[in-house]
């Protein structure tokens, strides 16, 4: 009996996630009879896709033991830029011409964005030394000025068809966005759990002094997985401007916490070292699921944010319980 006890404890722990979204989405079946279709399932795909994409950077830094506030700021930006591009060339006065994008080229060049910043984050966390707290939270409000002055704080509209593929089409059945979502899940799964680099992010979020004994370039580590978050962010921004046709230079705000409950909901430790890809996508789908049934439900948008929060405090809650046991 004791062994069984043991068991089913070790097995509620491992999959305790999965097991939170599957009580969630019945009991909210059960109160509305609009959750449980094709339509709102699909929708829900959809409308987490972005945070799939911020979170899997995310994961990856917290993992290293960073954090990273400033994603929402930078996927407000790429957006902006690649809206900005597609929109009208650029003017370089003092060469005297003018660069006229395409659209495979203004893509490139948001995503570029999110990676320069991603880079400059780790730059100022390995080379100048500034907590991560602190350097990204000013990066967020230097991607946010940017995003303001690029914009002159109006929207970016009439993007295009084209441009509107990437977050309003369908291919084979399933939105757009969630192809590219679950491509770049599957990519990072296999580069965290089958690449030298991924188990060298573990590494250095589980004991980083270890990691530098070891012979790890710990500075490097963490300045690359900083600009591939940024990146991804970017193409975060990408999905969320051409599903709105804008790009809005308010998008992105309060998307970190989105993104970090997320990942810390999906068993991720704030202590690094700790976590996966596929437990941030089951977080983002509890956070998808939670806020479909609380729409579905018709509750104030307030108190919605209330809820948030307190699912954040809980899971974090969770997270601290889980390192003292472990302990």
């Amino acid at each position: 009996m004791h062994k069984s006890s043991m068991a089913l404890v070790k097995f509620v722990s491992r999959f305790q996630s999965l097991l939170v979204l599957m009580l969630m989405v019945i009991a909210i079946s059960l109160l509305s009879d609009r959750f449980l279709t094709a339509a709102n399932g699909w929708n829900i795909m959809r409308q987490i896709s972005v945070n799939v994409c911020l979170s899997i950077g995310m994961t990856m830094i917290i993992i290293a033991g960073g954090i990273d506030l400033s994603v929402g700021s930078i996927l407000a930006l790429a957006g902006a830029v690649t809206a900005g591009l597609i929109k009208s060339p650029m003017p370089i006065p003092w060469l005297g011409i003018q660069l006229d994008f395409t659209l495979a080229g203004a893509l490139l060049a948001g995503i570029a964005v999110g990676m320069l910043l991603g880079w400059f984050n780790g730059l100022m966390i390995t080379r100048v030394r500034i907590p991560p707290f602190v350097a990204t939270l000013g990066m967020l409000s230097i991607a946010r000025g940017l995003t303001m002055l690029w914009t002159k704080g109006f929207p970016i509209t009439g993007l295009g068809s084209s441009f509107a593929i990437i977050g309003t089409a369908s291919f084979l059945g399933a939105p757009v966005p969630v192809w590219i979502s679950g491509l770049l899940v599957l990519l990072f799964i296999i580069v965290t759990n089958k690449t030298r680099f991924g188990r060298y992010i573990y590494a250095v979020g589980g004991n980083e002094q270890a990691a530098r004994l070891s012979g790890l370039n710990v500075d490097r580590i963490k300045l690359w997985v900083y600009t591939i978050a940024g990146g991804l962010s970017a193409i975060a921004g990408l999905i969320a401007t051409s599903r709105l046709d804008s790009a809005q230079p308010n998008a992105g705000i309060g998307y970190e916490l989105d993104s970090i409950a997320a990942v810390v909901i999906g068993g991720t430790s704030l202590s690094g070292g700790r976590g996966s890809i596929w437990g941030t996508v089951i977080g983002c789908l509890i956070i998808g699921v939670l806020n479909s049934g609380l729409v579905l439900l018709d509750v104030s948008p307030f108190w919605q944010q209330v809820v948030k929060g307190v699912v954040i405090l809980v899971a974090v809650a969770i997270d601290r319980l889980r390192n003292q046991e472990d302990d």
